[in-house]
């Protein structure tokens, strides 16, 4: 549950909280001319901002330090200052949408990393680089459920790096590099796990037109795909590969409208390997965002994913079905935002279409409502419900388990990854504070139930793990907690740590008796 939260508690949001900083565009507006004739590059690129996720924090305001290193040499602030990046060791945000406009602006704070960013190349071009280095130590007891009760501490490495240019606003190329290793593992390694030296995004950008007063752009090539509340399609920054497509997109950007449609396929991760596209699959969809006013929004969506992965006859026998023979469409829509400290969000799903030759109709609902108190220390509370529906009956003609697609579960259903947003009940609280505005302190309370007592459990990639057809061993799968504290260190460095424990309910109790999974982990990040 993390990236998303520091999105929409990044540096220098706007009053309204969309994580844009002060001295920039909110979102993209024609580029124009100066009176001179010279090209105006101010409003290149046009940069997308972080839609508000479930459970997202007001930022702390005022007078104080925020930063370590602010602290150290005495810099206290009157103001959050501007700054491109989120205040937090996890980011989902893409880094062809990280925000340096601001560097145009006469007055604004330097940095050491300046000379590297909107690099004037003559009237008309622009080029920038930057880059991103994380080290994690992770220690998970009872690892992924297992029934020998095996533990797992490993080490994690990710190295990117990333060229942007751009001639005016017509042509853009973007490319980022990245490299991502586990040592130590006592476990093998996940696939999430390892990708040694490949390609995160390669793309281009075209414009094709101005549309009241919006640009609408192609983007051909590898790209990162963020959008709504993150629940169905994320970058899903935790692991440490991320998640990346390849394909086409068309999107139009305005203050009140960000419009987009898109083919892609999602990559498969191939660790010696330059990874290829998963031919199998094609996901395509249709998204809009409408602004109607700061501090609020409203997703409406259309998404659909051809799998064509042939089952075995073991899965389609038992209800494993999830994982392909099947053409699923899901409609949604969304609302969230903050009428001064009280917060709130609704999102709904529902999906139709086939599935092993059985029609799909599922659903899924999450929904909160939260309140900042007007205390020292900025604290926050919310509280939540999150459905998924399962199925009752493999033999019935029917399939009712909702398909989350590529989500971040791991931001909305524990940092433990035992729950996905299929057939599950979750009744979950979270409460945030920072002692100090460079500290962010947020607990997470946990009630997973099935949705359906014969139908799987089924885990943050939408694995199915554990089943009892009988429904004998009842729903309650358990309660975890969440505990994460970031430190953020300077504008470029965070460190984060964090634990997670579960207790086991009557379901897993009787699948796998005597297993107590937690989790501790420590990561430092540094970005540039």
């Amino acid at each position: 549950m993390m990236c998303l939260i520091f999105q929409a508690h990044a540096t220098n949001p706007s009053p309204a909280n969309t994580n844009t900083p002060a001295t920039a565009p909110a979102t993209a507006t024609a580029a124009t001319s100066t009176a001179s004739g010279v090209f105006d590059k101010s409003k290149v690129p046009p940069v997308t901002a972080a839609s508000r996720p479930g459970l997202f924090m007001l930022p702390p305001t005022g007078s104080g330090y925020y930063s370590f290193w602010d602290m150290v040499t005495s810099n206290k602030r009157e103001k959050p200052p501007v700054a491109p990046y989120a205040p937090f060791a996890l980011m989902t945000t893409p880094a062809y949408d990280i925000d340096f406009r601001y560097l145009d602006t006469a007055g604004h704070e330097k940095d050491i990393f300046d000379p590297i960013k909107r690099m004037h190349l003559g009237s008309d071009w622009l080029l920038a680089f930057g880059g991103n280095f994380w080290y994690r130590y992770t220690n998970e007891t009872d690892s992924r459920l297992n029934a020998a009760g095996t533990d797992n501490s490993f080490h994690l490495l990710r190295t990117r790096f990333h060229a942007d240019l751009w001639y005016r606003d017509k042509v853009r190329l973007f490319a980022e590099f990245i490299d991502a290793r586990i040592l130590g593992a006592d476990l093998p390694p996940l696939a999430t796990d390892r990708n040694h030296t490949d390609m995160l995004n390669l793309f281009t950008d075209i414009k094709l037109a101005n549309v009241n007063n919006g640009p609408v752009y192609v983007r051909v090539g590898r790209q990162e795909l963020l959008y709504g509340s993150q629940r169905l399609i994320s970058t899903l920054d935790w692991v440490n590969t991320r998640r990346t497509f390849q394909g086409v997109k068309t999107f139009w950007r305005t203050p009140e409208w960000d419009v987009d449609a898109f083919w892609v396929r999602p990559m498969i991760t191939e660790k010696g390997n330059f990874d290829n596209w998963d031919t199998q699959q094609n996901f395509y969809g249709l998204w809009a965002t409408h602004k109607p006013k700061p501090g609020h929004l409203i997703d409406l969506y259309f998404l659909s994913l051809e799998n064509n992965r042939n089952l075995g006859a073991a899965s389609v026998l038992t209800g494993n079905i999830l994982q392909g023979n099947s053409h699923v469409h899901t409609l949604g829509s969304r609302l969230a935002g903050n009428f001064d400290n009280f917060l709130y969000e609704l999102e709904g799903m529902y999906q139709f279409g086939q599935r092993s030759n059985l029609d799909v109709s599922a659903f899924a609902v999450a929904t909160g409502v939260g309140y900042r108190l007007p205390l020292p220390m900025n604290p926050q509370g919310w509280i939540r419900y999150d459905f998924a529906s399962g199925d009752s009956n493999s033999t019935d003609a029917r399939s009712n388990t909702f398909n989350q697609l590529f989500p971040f579960g791991h931001y909305y259903l524990g940092f433990l990854d035992r729950v996905g947003r299929q057939n599950m009940h979750d009744i979950n609280a979270q409460f945030t504070l920072h002692p100090m505005p460079w500290i962010t302190f947020i607990s997470q309370y946990h009630r997973f139930y099935l949705a359906n007592d014969r139908d799987y459990l089924y885990n943050a990639a939408g694995l199915a793990t554990l089943r009892d057809i009988t429904g004998q061993s009842g729903s309650h799968v358990g309660d975890e907690v969440d505990f994460r504290l970031n430190l953020h260190v300077s504008r470029h460095q965070d460190v984060l740590i964090g634990y997670s424990k579960m207790w086991s309910g009557d379901f897993l109790k009787k699948q796998v008796p005597g297993i107590s999974p937690d989790l501790f982990y420590v990561q430092y990040n540094i970005r540039f």
